[in-house]
């Protein structure tokens, strides 16, 4: 069925209601509509009939129970860097853009926590938070909002240390589908009262309400920090440096895997002159003989299974080049190949099953002639590929939907995932289904609880029809 079946318009009514509330920030131009209407993924445009600005949890609760009343989809939009369509408005309806809900509302460094908004990014945060000695991990890349980080369970180049989303999310405020505003936890670090409301809507991509405040971890800023580089001659050889690194307990920070192609990409792209090879990125966190000693380990293992010199990137500039550098993978693609979109998809297994995960898809992307370069956070298991398409190709679209089939069901006979931190958004709802079977029919049982008239993002996550 087609989105514009699914459609359900803004009435009239609807419409007047929103403009009178909100004045010049409801807007129905187009130039506004199509902006809030993509992601930074491969999905087709699917703008919304009308975007509103909101500056407060209360303020979005008006619109949301304004909505519901009209029965139209209502679908939250941060900073639009998601990868999977989940900010499209797939069945029409009003885009709530939460851009302008930029509040730290508090900081507490005695607790390690703080509370934001959620069109805060993580950026902002860390910015604020630079005297404080602390610092937020969680770090997919993109300069993402919080709210949206959240909304996807995100996770990126840290996680294999501070963990994700999942694990530094400690409250949230969060609008329902009929307008009510609930707190799914106070701040003690840990509770055993009532169902895990946070850990539900972490990871719900606005299908089940939307997230307006987070309560989050913080960390102290490492008193020491260094980063390297290390080129190996097989992409067999860096993958195994990874699993004995994890393997032995080393607590590194960060492990990133770029094959050849990406390697060549990223020297483009940021006119470095790194090896053109596979080559795995690594940074170290802790107290200066805690670091050296992660260092010495590392370096030993690399050394045996053939690794380069380490390249080290030790200042704070260095560093940031050196991750920027990582981070613009997906612009470096787009520049391998002017014209070109990239599809980006990822997958996550055990990581003892990284090896042949890798080894196997690298063997489909050979096979098939198509330009996809593999990065990913491969210290916990997850790697992406990066379709490098002619949009007016169609055959390089189903040749790669063929391959992607292939490694996710791949992924899935590991007993790994269809996605590690991308989130299933309108891409990966087949995929869903095959991994988790019969609870599916669970999840579709919450989502008609908590909004029975399925206006909450529509068309992400589960197929209600």
């Amino acid at each position: 069925m087609t989105s514009a079946a699914l459609a359900r318009p803004l009435t009239n009514k609807l419409r007047d209601d929103l403009r009178a509330r909100f004045g010049e920030r409801f807007s129905t131009a187009a130039a506004v509509r199509e902006h809030h209407g993509k992601d930074a993924s491969h999905h087709h445009l699917a703008p919304p009939e009308a975007v509103v600005y909101v500056r407060t949890t209360d303020e979005v609760a008006d619109v949301v129970h304004l909505c519901a009343a009209a029965k139209v989809p209502v679908v939250p939009f941060g900073t639009g860097t998601g990868l999977e369509g989940g900010s499209a408005a797939v069945q029409g309806g009003v885009c709530i853009d939460l851009s302008q809900m930029t509040r730290i509302l508090r900081v507490s460094a005695d607790d390690l926590d703080c509370t934001v908004e959620a069109g805060v990014t993580r950026k902002q945060l860390n910015q604020h938070l630079r005297d404080t000695g602390l610092f937020f991990p969680v770090d997919p890349g993109a300069d993402a909002s919080l709210g949206g980080m959240a909304a996807t369970r995100a996770s990126g180049t840290n996680a294999v240390r501070y963990g994700t989303m999942r694990e530094n999310v400690l409250s949230l405020t969060v609008v329902l589908a009929d307008g009510r505003i609930i707190r799914t936890a106070h701040r003690a670090r840990k509770s055993a009262a009532g169902y895990d409301l946070t850990r539900l809507f972490v990871g719900s991509e606005g299908t089940l309400g939307i997230i307006t405040e987070i309560g989050l971890r913080l960390y102290p800023i490492p008193e020491a920090i260094r980063a390297a580089v290390c080129a190996f001659p097989s992409i067999d050889a860096a993958v195994a440096i990874v699993v004995a690194t994890i393997q032995a307990g080393v607590p590194v920070a960060r492990i990133e895997l770029l094959d050849k192609v990406g390697m060549e990409a990223v020297n483009r792209y940021a006119k470095l002159d790194y090896a053109v090879a596979p080559t795995l990125f690594f940074e170290f966190h802790g107290s200066t003989d805690g670091v050296a000693e992660q260092v010495e380990i590392v370096a030993a293992l690399a050394q045996e299974n053939r690794g380069g010199e380490f390249r080290w990137a030790e200042s704070i500039e260095a560093r940031s080049k050196l991750w920027q550098a990582r981070h613009d993978a997906y612009f470096a693609m787009l520049a391998l190949r002017p014209g070109a979109v990239v599809w980006s998809t990822d997958v996550c297994v055990p990581i003892s099953r990284l090896p042949q995960c890798i080894a196997e898809t690298t063997a489909d992307i050979e096979a098939s002639g198509l330009l996809a370069p593999i990065v990913g956070h491969v210290g916990d298991g997850n790697f992406h590929l990066g379709f490098v398409l002619d949009p007016n190709r169609s055959a390089e679209f189903e040749e790669a939907q063929r391959v992607n089939a292939r490694m996710v069901a791949r992924a899935l006979a590991m007993d790994g995932t269809c996605t590690g931190e991308h989130g299933i958004g309108q891409g990966k709802t087949e995929f869903l289904i095959a991994e988790h079977g019969e609870a599916v029919a669970v999840m579709r049982a919450v989502k008609r609880a908590l909004d029975p008239d399925n206006i909450m993002n529509p068309g992400k996550i589960l197929r209600m029809n």
